[in-house]
């Protein structure tokens, strides 16, 4: 009996230590389940863009940098139109 699927059987151990189980549960924690979280989720992102956007003006002074700081906001704001939309249809 050194089948992996069998293993716990085997061993004597509880069904939700196998890994299959442990991998389902460490998977659920990244499911994002209401509108609070999706809400922090954008909230990061949101930070992250804008850190990005400073990063971009400091490296390409003038207009370049200020369009490069323009669209990093708008991928955020595309990404959170899509998180909001699969929530909804999720419901």
């Amino acid at each position: 009996m050194t089948d992996r699927a069998n293993a716990e059987v085997f061993c004597g151990w509880h069904a939700a230590c196998c890994l299959s189980a442990m991998l389902y549960r460490l998977g659920r924690l990244f499911v994002i389940k209401s509108k609070f979280e999706a809400f922090l989720v954008i909230f990061g992102l949101a930070n992250g863009a804008v850190e990005r956007g400073f990063h971009y003006m400091s490296l390409y002074p003038g207009i370049g940098g200020k369009l490069l700081f323009a669209v990093c906001p708008i991928a955020v704001f595309m990404a959170g139109a899509r998180i909001l939309d699969s929530l909804e249809t999720q419901a």
